[in-house]
């Protein structure tokens, strides 16, 4: 279970407002405020990617590690470690040495694993240096061709007329996907079986071939499902439309007002990485986001460059916590 002490701390320091940088420059410390060790880095990166290849969380790490390789003149080298809700690779960053030569990209399952699991051996607040969060993305609501609806409002008509019989598929327990769906039940009062799988990419897969009814999926992965029609979009989870995807509208709009679940992605560092060194890749990091060939590759597949600061993107983390405990909670989740 996510340790008391992380809640206690999310709900005494919540920030008002998460300001998001709109240059390169970092908000807070400006780049050279502080001594980068010298020869930082001399080695290879590694980003830790705790999902399988082709996910979301997979995509956006690739496009900012060829971004920071060109930005330090190393290499950063993009690891998928998979399973346990992605639980191992979050794990091994944290436990990994705190030198800036292990790197975690995460999406915000960081923070929903301590509502899912009884036993979580990490602390999203204690273990891990946020350096920035990448960016924003809405998951969208996703059917088989083969169900009869073309809905939010006819997928829940049909899920109330026939509780427990659809199905819905998850990149596992406790992921954004998984936590969407979860509120998007609670919400609707309906009833749906929930298939977990090891990322984001299988559980596509049986969407696409028919072994599952639904699923919850970033833009960035479902976009081409979409483009192909062989699955059928029914809303997006953010507050707002999606501009590369304006037929699509919100779960909100679509039949279920109120709802609202859009998924992050976020750099960190373990915990105790010297701040130059954080405030350093954090500065790269935001550099590489204002981009403007960057921010419309991010854009065309629904996602909004953030590129805030440390301390902001550490508000944040609370602020999830505080956010998806009501929302487990309310729906009756508890840890197993």
């Amino acid at each position: 279970m996510l340790r008391r002490s992380a809640f206690l701390l999310a709900g005494s320091l919540l920030a008002p407002g998460l300001a998001r940088a709109q240059s390169g420059s970092p908000a807070g410390s400006p780049p050279g405020s502080a001594a980068v060790p010298s020869g930082y880095p001399d080695k290879p990166v590694r980003i830790i990617v705790p999902s399988a290849p082709g996910g979301g969380t997979d995509i956006v790490a690739r496009v900012l590690a060829e971004r920071l390789s060109q930005a330090f003149n190393r290499q950063f080298v993009v690891e998928n470690r998979a399973g346990a809700g992605q639980m191992i690779g979050i794990e091994a960053v944290a436990r990994a040495p705190a030198d800036g030569y292990t790197l975690l990209l995460a999406a915000s399952t960081l923070v929903l694993n301590g509502l899912m699991f009884r036993n979580v051996s990490y602390d999203p607040v204690r273990d891990f240096a946020p350096v920035t969060q990448i960016a924003v993305l809405p998951n969208v609501l996703l059917v088989h061709p083969a169900v009869p609806v073309r809905t939010v409002a006819e997928l829940i008509a049909l899920a109330r007329a026939r509780p427990g019989e659809l199905n819905y598929s998850s990149a596992g327990i406790g992921t954004s996907p998984h936590m969407s769906m979860e509120l998007f039940k609670s919400m609707a009062g309906i009833s749906m079986e929930h298939v977990a799988y090891r990322g984001t990419a299988p559980a596509m897969t049986d969407l696409l071939g028919g072994r599952v009814s639904a699923t919850m999926a970033n833009v960035l992965t479902a976009r081409p499902a979409i483009e192909a029609g062989t699955a059928r979009p029914l809303g997006v989870t953010g507050t707002t439309r999606v501009p590369s995807l304006p037929d699509i509208p919100t779960v909100a709009e679509a039949g279920l007002p109120g709802y609202a679940a859009p998924q992050w992605y976020g750099l960190l560092a373990p915990a105790g990485t010297p701040r130059p060194i954080v405030e350093r890749l954090q500065a790269e990091a935001a550099r590489a986001l204002a981009a403007p060939d960057l921010r419309d590759r991010l854009a065309a597949d629904g996602a909004e460059p953030v590129g805030n600061a440390p301390d902001e993107f550490a508000a944040q983390i609370r602020a999830e916590i505080v956010k998806w405990t009501q929302v487990a909670q309310a729906a009756g989740i508890q840890p197993e």
